[in-house]
């Protein structure tokens, strides 16, 4: 089969999974915001000092997996293998059903932003209502992760702006307590990039400036992931938030890849498009690697992973860097 080798070998690098806790709703109280902001919190049953990856979902067809309950394949990996998880519920949820005449509707780009920012000013709080996390999380070690509309989220805490189309500013929601971050099918370049429904309907994918996101990033990309519904440049237009941006970054290709990557959105979801077990394998492998190594710089696990990836005769992808 297609990879057996290049996943099978990738484990040796990876200690047997922990049991994980998984909490959630959390609610912080979240004055001015249209309703308090409800997230899932999950860790490894053992450890201390756990890094933290915050995870801004995606929106896609279904009605759970756009919310604190989607993307098991990779919290559950993550967390399995040592990270404290964090999944708001954004605005933009389809489980929230506000109404479309809501500031910000319907993407909420700003909001979906400003709720990361929330999480990690009351991290304390967010300990403090899950008593099995008290005093668990290391605050000076956190990630974010983003899929696809999360990408975009993720891609403004690490450092991307772009011009706010209702007053013309330039919108800097960079986020200097996060140290890495990895984008998942993200969005591209704006202009003449974008579809026509894009360019009509989301005003603020029109402007992206990746030129100052100097957060180190790994950037996901599949090379069949063609999102007709946002650009007309095709696959090459996900790989836009790494040869946009200033190093260090770095790119992971997977090769046969549509916009579910696999299938991290959820198990099984009815919405992926390209279903292969051993592509998310290789997803969380490479993500945890990565994430692992620049929040603790010397760990080889990112190295590892690289190699395991082209090790088999029929690789999964490719990774560069710069």
């Amino acid at each position: 089969m297609k990879g057996t080798r290049t996943v099978s070998e990738s484990t040796h690098a990876f200690s047997p999974p922990t049991p994980v806790l998984s909490v959630g709703p959390v609610v912080l109280p979240a004055p001015g915001r249209a309703v308090d902001l409800e997230m899932r919190v999950s860790v490894p049953v053992t450890g201390g000092d756990l890094p933290v990856i915050l995870l801004s979902h995606g929106q896609g067809h279904s009605n759970n997996l756009s919310s604190l309950n989607g993307y098991a394949p990779l919290v559950d990996f993550w967390a399995a293998h040592g990270f404290a998880v964090i999944q708001p519920t954004h605005l933009s949820s389809t489980t929230l059903s506000l109404d479309h005449g809501t500031p910000g509707a319907p993407l909420y780009w700003r909001s979906r932003a400003e709720d990361m920012t929330l999480v990690l000013d009351r991290l304390d709080e967010i300990e403090a209502a899950v008593p099995q996390l008290s005093g668990r999380l290391d605050h000076d070690r956190v990630a974010v992760a983003g899929h696809s509309m999360g990408g975009h989220t993720a891609s403004l805490l690490l450092g991307a702006r772009l011009t706010d189309p209702d007053d013309g500013t330039e919108v800097n929601l960079a986020e200097p307590r996060i140290k890495a971050g990895v984008l998942l099918a993200a969005p591209g370049r704006g202009g003449d990039a974008l579809s026509r429904f894009a360019a009509e309907n989301y005003l603020f994918m029109l402007t992206p400036d990746f030129s100052t996101m100097t957060t180190p990033t790994l950037v996901v990309a599949g090379d069949k992931d063609a999102s007709a519904h946002l650009t007309v440049q095709g696959p090459d237009w996900h790989a836009d938030p790494y040869f946009l941006s200033p190093g260090p970054k770095s790119l992971l290709t997977l090769f046969g890849a549509e916009h579910g990557l696999g299938g991290i959105s959820g198990y099984d979801v009815a919405e992926t498009t390209d279903e292969n077990p051993e592509r998310v394998a290789a997803v969380q492998r490479l993500t945890w690697a990565y994430l692992r190594s620049e929040l603790y710089p010397g760990d080889p696990a990112w190295q590892a992973a690289r190699d395991a990836l082209t090790a088999g005769p029929d690789p999964l992808g490719r990774v560069e860097s710069t």
